[in-house]
């Protein structure tokens, strides 16, 4: 399975709890909203992803983007020479992800009244379904 790279050892994790190892990875309110701007919003730049809807300050997405990087859940590869600037790419790992944010994103629709993505259609919906 992918994501053999991940952590593993006990001392990476402050539980043995498959949830809260989880939650160590991916757990903060911005790398979710990366992931899901790389797989299902085409955003895979820095910029792109810095001028999401929820406006992530530069220095979070800097952080976050380094640690998904150095889990093995995105990749950067160079697109510019001068200056280099890089495009992120989710991994088999990373991409293994979406089940989780389709369960997150259907919660939220139901109980919150947000919005939906179709990743098949490729489009949003309204609360409610419109």
């Amino acid at each position: 399975m992918a994501g053999a790279d991940l952590p593993r050892t006990p001392k990476d994790f402050r539980s043995r709890c498959s949830i809260a190892r989880t939650l160590d990875i991916a757990g903060d309110k911005w790398t979710l909203l990366i992931v899901r701007d790389l797989l299902w919003h085409g955003k895979d730049t820095f910029q792109a992803l810095q001028h999401s809807e929820e406006r992530m300050p530069t220095n979070i997405l800097s952080s976050r983007l380094k640690r998904l990087v150095e889990l093995g859940l995105v990749k950067k590869e160079p697109y510019h020479d001068r200056p280099v600037r890089y495009r992120y790419v989710l991994t088999d790992a990373g991409k293994s992800l979406e089940p989780l944010l389709v369960t997150l994103m259907n919660w939220g629709n139901i109980h919150l009244g947000g919005g939906c993505f179709d990743p098949g259609a490729g489009k949003s919906v309204t609360a409610g379904g419109s």
